[in-house]
């Protein structure tokens, strides 16, 4: 049962995304003059509302198709003031290809039926997804898709869980390696040691290792990226864990090496502080874990942490440290981990910018991130649109379903 609680918290700022609900807005008005909801069961009549409202759907959908296209356009031409896009969405970022919304609609709503409902208006998971089946369609018409980035929690698999030999995202990611494509895991995980990662993506290691149908170039298409942007590994088909770490100043971008070690230490001094007032004002049963490029504050004991308590601590720690000096020059992420907080120097747009230059240099264009937080607070994926394109995923299903879908896409029968 939906309560009022859950409604009123849902509406919060950080819980939302303004380009989803915005739309979701101007598919009410149809919704509600088309759908025509009645008690009797009248097929003719039902068709014809699923009709119009299928109509008038799309061509909303059209309409803003074409303010996106407007706002990239505003944006290549350097033209003075905000682009029509940006005054009605303030917060909407940058494309770096066009959106196909009108036959991304057209796809989902033949899965989805979402024009045929007659209670349940667009919601922001029809739209999540039609975003990114129009994402899709943008990186296949426009060039093509060199790299995937992909989160893992929630993303290749199950929160807190490790990509086991028979996750279905596997031999998915295996046909992105023999199609000559790039793959970087992009992970929150700080870990330094490779054989760590190796437990969390034992399956997938295991089975590139194992291919005999990638050749050795291929096999060395696939990168981790921990601690958001803060430790590298690559394939060794000669290790034991399959990962060999690569020394930082060896992908280190230009601007990256700029960040001071005093200002590392600085940031993460401060965010600990701000960790510990929160753990003692929120009595939270958790203990604080500081690592080199990290800090964070974790449950002890196996409790459990409420959603709301986490939020509250991953907004005052954003903010506490958005308002010192060290913030305004140091890029971080704070992130709620699903029963942790931690704080990280750097975030995701740098993790994905680090394999797009690993790899040669590959343009945020053809780039496609994958992951399952993008709210504009205490989700670690949201500034991977910085870097670019993206998918919003809400399971490991939904990953295998896209990975699909980009190759109907690619390859339509």
């Amino acid at each position: 049962m939906t309560t009022r609680y859950r409604v009123e918290y849902a509406l919060k700022t950080h819980r939302r995304d303004q380009l989803i609900e915005w739309i979701k807005g101007l598919l009410a008005v149809p919704f509600v003059l088309h759908s025509q909801p009645t008690v009797t069961y009248q097929a003719t009549g039902l068709q014809t509302a699923a009709a119009d409202t299928y109509q008038r759907y799309a061509e909303i959908m059209r309409d803003v198709e074409n303010l996106i296209i407007d706002h990239i356009q505003h944006h290549e031409r350097n033209a003075p003031g905000k682009s029509k896009l940006k005054l009605l969405v303030p917060s909407v970022g940058t494309f770096f290809t066009k959106l196909h919304i009108e036959d991304a609609f057209k796809y989902q709503d033949n899965r989805r039926f979402i024009s045929r409902r007659r209670f349940v208006a667009p919601s922001f998971n029809d739209i999540r997804l039609i975003l990114n089946s129009a994402q899709l369609l943008g990186l296949v018409r426009s060039s093509e898709v060199e790299l995937v980035t992909f989160d893992g929690d929630v993303t290749l698999y199950d929160d807190g869980a490790c990509l086991t030999a028979d996750n279905p995202v596997i031999p998915r990611i295996m046909r992105l390696l023999q199609q000559g494509r790039k793959v970087g895991i992009v992970t929150a995980a700080g870990y330094e040691d490779a054989p760590k990662y190796y437990g969390r993506l034992q399956g997938l290691l295991d089975a590139v290792h194992d291919s005999t149908t990638l050749t050795p170039s291929q096999k060395q298409g696939i990168i981790v990226m921990g601690g958001e942007s803060n430790f590298l590994f690559r394939f060794d088909q000669d290790s034991d864990v399959r990962l060999v770490y690569v020394p930082r100043d060896q992908w280190l971008l230009e601007d990256m090496q700029a960040w001071a070690e005093d200002d590392i230490k600085e940031l993460l001094d401060l965010a600990e502080s701000a960790l510990r007032a929160c753990a003692a004002n929120l009595d939270l049963p958790a203990a604080i874990l500081r690592k080199d490029r990290a800090v964070g504050v974790y449950p002890v004991n196996g409790a459990r942490i409420s959603r709301e308590q986490l939020e509250e601590t991953v907004l005052v720690v954003q903010n506490t440290i958005e308002r010192s000096i060290v913030g305004s020059r140091l890029p971080f992420c704070a992130f709620n981990g699903g029963n942790d907080v931690f704080v990280d120097i750097g975030d995701k747009s740098w993790g994905v910018r680090v394999c797009q230059q690993y790899f040669g240099g590959i343009d945020p264009s053809k780039t496609l991130h994958i992951g399952d937080q993008f709210l504009s607070a205490g989700a670690n994926d949201f500034k991977a649109r910085l870097a670019s394109t993206t998918a919003w995923i809400a399971s490991p299903s939904e990953t295998v379903d896209l990975l699909d879908e980009l190759e109907t896409a690619v390859n339509p029968s």
